[in-house]
Order: structure tokens, then C-alpha cells, then sequence
């Protein structure tokens, strides 16, 4: 494969899926050529998540798989995040768990066939995906189900089951929430990743609240990630956009609040909230709750910091009500309480009042390492 991110979260992964035993090559530039073994092995040292969802959600339904148990643990604030959902369904295949929490320890067993694996996965889409990506090596396939209010970030489920299907994996949608995987070979399959689309959001962010142009290349003309949706979502608030020649622009306009759900698409909420301050009007921002659940509380922490910001916003059970005007006031540290979508929040703020600073960048480092450097070659032009 090619274009996989160069970040935090991404050598996390690739670290974690050495210790079970996977093959990681680097090849000419940012290629890698990845092997799995013909049985994972217990990862001896654990593995370290960070606060990488991915991680945290991916690689246990790998480690029940494994020839022994493996240790789970993260950063201080992993525990706080939703683990619940993926441990549950893989006690119901068999393994142990210790814990619905980070950390925890995964006790293989033979995985058999449940008649159903049903969970909650109302915090998160990845409880779903993390299931799914085992199904195919499960004797008898797996029989998936969510029970429970609608699930977040549904197009994510929708990636993760076309990539099974175009490495030869027969998955089917049984139902609004349910899914069946056959039990059959993965096949090796050379990919090129697209692009982080959440993560050019907040650059395409910038020229919303300044009235400016701003170009992404390599946006991809179709795509199922749901930061792709922050094209749309922009144009609502009232900026005007475009993709062509495999560039994706944006041009500010006069911004306007309005009434958006965000529940396909919640990574963008930080962004959004930035622009929604800058806008005339209201923003209501829904259909988010879960956000709760990432790097933190994400709710309360934008409407912390908006607030101190002197901007009115009121918290919602499942989003923010965020009534623009950003007054000129005294120097503000925003806090990023290590999330790196809201330092994301914070440097598009910083565009448009003065005296505006961050307490920790380097908690970009999570998805993009050289966000500073970009924005600063972005803003400096």
C-alpha cells in the first residue's frame, strides 16, 4: 500500500500489529508491503494504544485470534474513552476480557460461531468495523447486529465493508444494523489511501473565516470518508466549493448560522464550531452525543473554550447551539485537553482575534506531525 499517514496513531498501529506477528515492510517512499502470519502470536511486551481509536478498536478482535493473551494500554485519558462495545462482542465469541476499559488483557480462546453477536455501538461505528474486519477468519463467518440508538459515523461502516469486499471478503447487509460475514480468504490487494479529508478540513477551514482561497490537491473525486462532507457543510454556512482536477477549493463568503447534523460526519464538529463562532447568526450543531467519548469530551470542551472566548454557546445533550461573534478581548490560551482537533479548533480561531495561543500543538502528532509547519506556510502566503 501507499499513502498511509505518517502520524502518531499510525506508527501505534504498526507497531501493535508487529507484536502479533505481522510483517511490515517500507518500500520505495511511503509504500508498505504488509504480511500477516497464518496464526497471530500474543503480543509479549502489550500493546500500547495511545488515545488511537483505531488502535484500541481494531486490534483486539486480532488478539483473540492470537496463541495467548495480550495486554491493552494507552495514554492517561484512554481510559476514559468507549471500549465496551468490541470487548462485548468478542466474550460472546469466546475470549476474556478483564476489563471494559483500557487497560485490559485479551484471553484467546477457539472463537466459535455465536448464533449472533449483537451489541451497542452507539459510541462508536469502530466497535462495528472491528468485528467485521475479523469476520471472514471466524469459523462459520460472523453474524453481526447493533442494538441500540442509530450508529455514529455510519460511513465509516461503509469503508470498512468495501475494502473486505474488494479483497474477495462476502459481506451482506442483513438488515438496517445487522451484517453477515462469510467465513474465506482475504486476498492481498496493492491500494493507494486517500488522503486524511478530516484533516485538510481544518485548512480548508481557514479560508471560511477569513474570506480567503484555499486548494487541497489529491482530494479525491468520490469518496466515502465522511470528512468528505465538510464540502457541503461549508457551503451551508455559506462559502462556496468545489472539486476539479483533483483539487478540492474553497472560497469564504459571508457566514451564515444554520442547523447542521453532524452525525455522519462528528470528526468535523471542532472545525465547524470554529466557523459557526465567526458566523452571523446561530449555529445548531446535533446529532454528536458520542463525541462525548473521543480524545475527551468533546461538547464540553469546545464549549469551555468557546466561552472563554466570549462567545455564547449553549451545550446540548447532543450537540452545541453556538450564537457567532468573536469579540476582541484579552490574550487567550486555549486548552486542547491532548486532542488534536482542538488545536485544530484553536488555530483557525487564532486567524481572526488576536492574541489567541495554544497550550499544546504537539498533540497534532496524533494525525499530523507537521501541522504547525503546514498552517504556518498556509497563513504566511
Amino acid at each position: 500500500m501507499v499513502g498511509a499517514l505518517a502520524s502518531r496513531d499510525c506508527d501505534l498501529m504498526l507497531k501493535a500489529l508487529r507484536g502479533l506477528g505481522v510483517t511490515i515492510e517500507h518500500g520505495p517512499g511511503d509504500a508498505l508491503r504488509v504480511s500477516p502470519p497464518a496464526q497471530f502470536r500474543a503480543a509479549r511486551e502489550g500493546i500500547d494504544c495511545g488515545l488511537a481509536g483505531t488502535v484500541m478498536r481494531f486490534v483486539p478482535p486480532l488478539a483473540a485470534l492470537a496463541d495467548g493473551p495480550t495486554r491493552f494500554f494507552g495514554d492517561p485519558h484512554a481510559s476514559n474513552r468507549p471500549m465496551a462495545g468490541v470487548l462485548e462482542g468478542l466474550r460472546q465469541l469466546g475470549a476474556a476480557v478483564d476489563s471494559d476499559r483500557l487497560p485490559f488483557t485479551i484471553t484467546p480462546a477457539r472463537l466459535g460461531r455465536a448464533a449472533e453477536v449483537v451489541i451497542d455501538s452507539s459510541a462508536s461505528s469502530q466497535f462495528l468495523s472491528g468485528l467485521l474486519l475479523i469476520g471472514a477468519r471466524l469459523a462459520g463467518g460472523l453474524r453481526l447486529r447493533h442494538a441500540g440508538s442509530s450508529v455514529p459515523s455510519r460511513p465509516h461502516i461503509e469503508m470498512t465493508i468495501a475494502m473486505l469486499r474488494e479483497r474477495g471478503v462476502e459481506v451482506a447487509q442483513t438488515g438496517p444494523t445487522s451484517w453477515e460475514v462469510n467465513e474465506g480468504s482475504i486476498q492481498a490487494l496493492s491500494c493507494r489511501i486517500e488522503p486524511d479529508l478530516t484533516n485538510a478540513a481544518a485548512f480548508l477551514a481557514a479560508a471560511a473565516v477569513t474570506g480567503g482561497r484555499v486548494s487541497i490537491p489529491g482530494w479525491p473525486q468520490q469518496s466515502i470518508q465522511p470528512g468528505g462532507l465538510f464540502l457541503d457543510v461549508a457551503e451551508r454556512l455559506g462559502c462556496k466549493a468545489a472539486v476539479a482536477d483533483g483539487s478540492a477549493t474553497l472560497e469564504g463568503g459571508t457566514l451564515t448560522g444554520c442547523d447542521l447534523d453532524l452525525h455522519a460526519a462528528s470528526e468535523l464538529t471542532p472545525v465547524v464550531a470554529a466557523i459557526a463562532a465567526t458566523a452571523t447568526g446561530t449555529t445548531r450543531i446535533r446529532g454528536v452525543a458520542h463525541i462525548r467519548g473521543h480524545e475527551t469530551d468533546r461538547l464540553a470542551a469546545l464549549a469551555r473554550e468557546l466561552q472563554r472566548l466570549g462567545v455564547a454557546v449553549a451545550e446540548l445533550e447532543d450537540g452545541l447551539e453556538i450564537t457567532g461573534g468573536l469579540p476582541a478581548g484579552p490574550p487567550v490560551e486555549l486548552s486542547t485537553y491532548a486532542d488534536h482537533r482542538m488545536a485544530h479548533f484553536a488555530a483557525i480561531l487564532a486567524l481572526v482575534r488576536q492574541q489567541v495561543s495554544v497550550d499544546d500543538i504537539d498533540c497534532v502528532s496524533k494525525t499530523m506531525p507537521d501541522f504547525a509547519q503546514r498552517w504556518a506556510a498556509l497563513v504566511s502566503r
